[in-house]
């Protein structure tokens, strides 16, 4: 006798379903006019829709080359034939001049695939470790995305590509830990105000002739309100054009003399820093802006205050323009978006900044792989300042210039070194984005925190130091937390006894100009300058190491109010850590799977074992094209490319699902 389903096999039909075409995309970008990819990091996988205005083959990979091209990309190759049969198959890339091959171990996994009359349409997933040599790990480094497409499809399921024409690109972004877009209120849409604008725009300022680099400085008045306000959201406004100039954007609070800032306000603004103009108090970060970045939107937890009652009523844009082909006539006005609300959250958000002070002292030896520069944030200040229950950092930005290759915001704890709140082993100075923290980080009182920069400088032949111009560099991590507490820049220097101590120079003669070496005799009449240039780097360079970190630093650290007390003269060891981090590596616990078709057409050089061909891991491609022939194509009916909502299953999925459910209640 047959047995009707029961509500427990359609509930299981139902989830299944569900699970298939239910996605709450939480990123995307558009990666050209024609290639649209959305994803969702889950706790073990990540999983993409890609949406491309062909109906040939498309594809999308992963490096973590910072440079253009795609050697050792991890790459997956899709397309939907003239069967309407779906195929995806997990590929990588040897060298740059290679089309993807086929990996022997399958391991990204189709969910949707279809075409309409325009775009093909690919949703997958993949773990973030597949544990085969061939996929790249994706992990919170800055990953570098490629992508390619052709007008046409492999003639077989082999996929050999065809040979010209393909489109390709590649970009830098974060996949894991990267800003989202903020969730709207489906219930109550009309208890959600619109948002208030507050565009602060440069007014065409225009880039000097013959130099590469101009600081700009531009002060505003807070718009009129008359209570608190929370800021929710801020992007940048750039002129079509400037975009290439741009380095990055900040805007400060002002304090100070009211006439001034007033009188300030009402012009468009001078070089930063001009001799010749009144000396503002603008330390406090409001807002930043580097290059790269598409803004941030806040978590509904905490907003950035805008309060006409106790709260500065001016603001300082400073922009940072760089111009190294020296192009002319260049103006801009170019600048930033603040969002704002009545609705305050629960929270004040503020930007504390750690890192080095931008001052020659910041050396940066030449010709070396990997230089390491740290800027501390010492425990009596953020025992000062943080209160005993501590505040919560939710994002940060990091900033280098151009030799900046890995960065950590680092903390220690009454000797134990704590993981670091983020990290970047893949750093892309052209890409400083924000990235949110996959969770709150807790920092309290007494905690001491390391900006830590490791630079790249076997280009230059001459030393580099720090400063604000291009050529020069910084270490600077600024990280969003709340609630606010008075403390903005939280800064360190290598003392003076210090660097002349990493440069074998015991002491300078008093009054000279130029600064001329008194001891030890054998240097005794040149220039500071002369040591710093005629430096024997390649001998030295490890000694140079080890005495910039044991030697002394001055801190730097204070708020609107200006230094913290009792800081302001200090020099400071590197903190004593008993317990160092040792960052745990969990073992691959996955066996790759291998088949008959991967196989054949892969040139992978571990390969080698023998197969059972009746095993379910070499049957693996033949029983997916079988799922993968009932997954939707529709040339009319199909979702819309750039959709972000649940996607309808065809009916062909449906049935194939709900056969196995029902074939097994009537067993």
């Amino acid at each position: 006798m047959k047995t009707a389903v029961g509500p427990a096999s359609l509930l299981l039909l139902i989830l299944l379903v569900n699970d298939v075409v239910s996605v709450e995309w939480k990123h995307s970008a558009v990666l050209d006019n024609n290639f649209l990819v959305l994803w969702t990091p889950g706790e073990r996988d990540v999983t993409f829709e890609i949406q491309v205005k062909t109906l040939g083959y498309v594809g999308l990979g992963f490096t973590k080359a910072t440079e253009s091209g795609r050697a050792g990309a991890d790459m997956v190759i899709g397309w939907v034939d003239n069967n309407g049969q779906v195929h995806l198959q997990d590929r990588h890339v040897k060298d740059a001049s290679r089309d993807p091959q086929m990996d022997s171990s399958q391991d990204y996994r189709l969910l949707l695939g279809y075409e309409n009359k325009t775009h093909t349409v690919l949703r997958f997933s993949r773990r973030y470790d597949t544990c085969d040599p061939r996929d790249l790990k994706i992990t919170n480094d800055t990953m570098q995305v490629v992508w390619q497409y052709h007008v046409e499809e492999p003639v077989s399921a082999a996929g050999i590509l065809p040979d010209h024409g393909a489109v390709r690109g590649t970009r830098p972004l974060y996949l894991v830990q990267r800003d989202a877009q903020p969730k709207r209120n489906l219930r109550n849409p009309e208890t959600e105000k619109p948002l208030k604008i507050w565009d602060i725009l440069n007014k065409q300022v225009r880039l000097p002739m013959g130099q590469d680099t101009l600081l700009w400085c531009r002060v505003l008045k807070m718009p009129s309100i008359d209570r608190k306000h929370h800021v929710v959201k801020y992007e940048p406004v750039i002129q079509p054009g400037s975009h290439q100039y741009l380095h990055h954007m900040t805007l400060y609070e002002c304090r100070g003399n009211q006439t001034q800032l007033e009188a300030a306000s009402q012009t468009t603004g001078d070089v930063c820093n001009a001799p010749d103009k009144p000396a503002f108090q603008c330390n406090t970060i409001a807002a930043t802006w580097s290059l790269g970045s598409e803004g941030f939107n806040y978590p509904p937890e905490a907003g950035y205050p805008l309060n006409p009652s106790n709260g500065p009523h001016y603001y300082m844009l400073e922009t940072h323009y760089t111009n190294p082909q020296l192009d002319a006539f260049i103006s801009d006005s170019s600048g930033l978006r603040l969002l704002y609300t009545e609705q305050v959250r629960v929270h004040d958000a503020g930007i504390l900044s750690v890192g080095i002070d931008p001052n020659w002292r910041h050396i940066i030896p030449p010709g070396q792989h990997e230089v390491v520069s740290e800027g501390h944030c010492i425990s009596d200040c953020t025992g000062q300042t943080i209160p005993n229950t501590g505040i919560n950092m939710f994002a940060v930005i990091m900033h280098t210039h151009q030799l900046g290759r890995k960065v950590r915001l680092r903390q220690i704890r009454a000797g134990e070194e704590l993981p670091p709140i983020a990290a970047d082993v893949n750093y892309n100075p052209n890409y400083q984005e924000y990235r949110r923290l996959q969770r709150p980080i807790k920092v309290y009182p007494g905690d001491h925190l390391v900006a830590e920069c490791t630079y790249s400088s076997e280009t230059r032949g001459a030393i580099t130091l720090g400063g604000l111009g291009t050529r020069e560099e910084t270490c600077l991590v600024s990280a969003l937390y709340y609630p606010r507490i008075e403390l903005s820049l939280c800064y360190s220097l290598p003392s003076l006894p210090t660097v002349l101590h990493s440069l074998g120079i015991q002491k300078l003669k008093q009054g000279s100009s130029p600064v001329m070496i008194e001891e030890p005799k054998k240097l005794a009449g040149l220039t500071l300058e002369e040591r710093l240039l005629g430096y024997d780097w390649v001998t030295n360079f490890q000694s140079f190491q080890e005495v910039t970190r044991s030697g002394t630093f001055k801190p730097l650290c204070g708020s609107g109010k200006g230094a913290l007390p009792g800081t302001d003269n200090l020099e400071v060891h590197y903190p004593r850590i008993l317990r160092p981090y040792e960052e745990a590596s969990a073992p691959c616990a996955k066996k790759p799977l291998r088949n008959k078709l991967s196989m054949l057409l892969s040139e992978d050089d571990d390969i080698g074992a023998p197969v059972d061909p009746d095993s379910d891991e070499s049957n693996a491609v033949e029983r997916g094209q079988l799922v993968r022939s009932k997954v939707s194509r529709s040339s009319d009916a199909g979702p819309a490319p750039g959709s972000s909502s649940g996607r309808t299953v065809s009916a062909a999925m449906f049935l194939a699902v709900a056969t196995i459910i029902i074939g097994a209640a009537f067993r």
